[in-house]
């Protein structure tokens, strides 16, 4: 790990202490503009708080920074429980970062994915696919064929690893010899390893479930798809639905829904996302760089 990712992560992350302050984004975005134009510190020396207080910051908040900085011992601790359990971070300053979502999402992207499995999958090209937890078994043949048709086409399937939608397509995927990216909402460490897998999540790798870090993955989940399979939504409610609203209001990536006669398919339909049944699957094209995402 650089310096700068070492001092990206002292600064942006709670390093597994919930009582830890670290800088906002607003704050990190700040503090990066100000040094943008100043004459870095040499090796011989670390930042002082004579540079903070020269860049404009009050006393105390010049301190803080210089307070986060100077947390190496439990950065250090961080890593190594992390690489102990098979989990490694990459952050947004890191080579390997994922380039779609910097694209994407700019300053709503993760400052932090931690990652375990195989990290190889963040450079591939990738589908990703949302649904609700309870699907009608229509829904669940939908999902399960996009999973197919993904590692039939080499591509990467992205999802959320939740019940229903999520692992019908993960486990569909991985059966047919395709590769999964799974953003998951709960404790990184605890997932097993298996071939063509890489599981990640936000800012930590022992943070547990929560309903806030679920509909937060899903920016994640949405930008990393060059397009986005939607199984099953209901209307105006759930992660589901407010994921691809969000993605269809910003213009994140294409949207594809299955045609399943519900309010919330025609609803998702009338915000701009495409419509087709299960047999459709095998004849639309992915990853099209035409106007027309319909290969007819």
């Amino acid at each position: 790990m650089t310096a700068r990712e070492e001092g990206f992560l002292l600064l942006t992350s709670h390093l597994g202490d919930p009582e830890r302050k670290p800088l906002t984004v607003s704050q990190f975005r700040t503090l990066a503009e100000r040094m943008r134009g100043m004459e870095k510190p040499s090796e011989e020396r670390d930042l002082s708080i004579e540079d903070l207080l020269q860049l404009g910051y009050g006393r105390e908040m010049a301190e803080q920074i210089l307070v986060l900085l100077s947390q190496e011992r439990l950065l250090k601790h961080y890593l190594k429980r992390g690489q102990n359990a098979g989990c490694r971070p990459v952050t947004r300053v890191s080579e390997g970062y994922p380039l779609l979502l910097r694209q994407r999402l700019g300053l709503e992207s993760p400052g932090c994915l931690w990652i375990r499995g195989d990290d190889s999958l963040l450079s591939t090209p990738a589908i990703a696919l949302v649904g609700s937890r309870d699907l009608q078994e229509s829904n669940r043949k939908f999902a399960q064929t996009v999973g197919t048709y993904v590692a039939e086409h080499g591509l990467t399937l992205v999802s959320g690893n939740a019940r229903g939608a999520d692992k019908t397509a993960q486990e569909a995927c991985l059966a047919a010899g395709g590769k999964v990216i799974s953003i998951v909402a709960d404790e990184l460490d605890k997932h097993p390893l298996r071939k063509n897998l890489l599981y990640v999540s936000e800012d930590g790798f022992q943070e547990s479930f929560s309903a806030q870090r679920a509909i937060s993955r899903n920016r994640c989940i949405h930008a990393l798809g060059q397009m986005v399979f939607v199984a099953q939504s209901a209307l105006g409610k759930g992660g589901t639905w407010d994921g691809t609203v969000k993605n269809l209001r910003k213009g994140i990536s294409p949207v594809v829904c299955f045609r399943d006669g519900s309010e919330a398919s025609m609803a998702l339909e009338q915000m701009g996302a495409y419509l087709i049944d299960t047999a459709e699957v095998a004849e639309f094209q992915l990853l099209s760089e035409e106007p027309n995402l319909f290969n007819r």
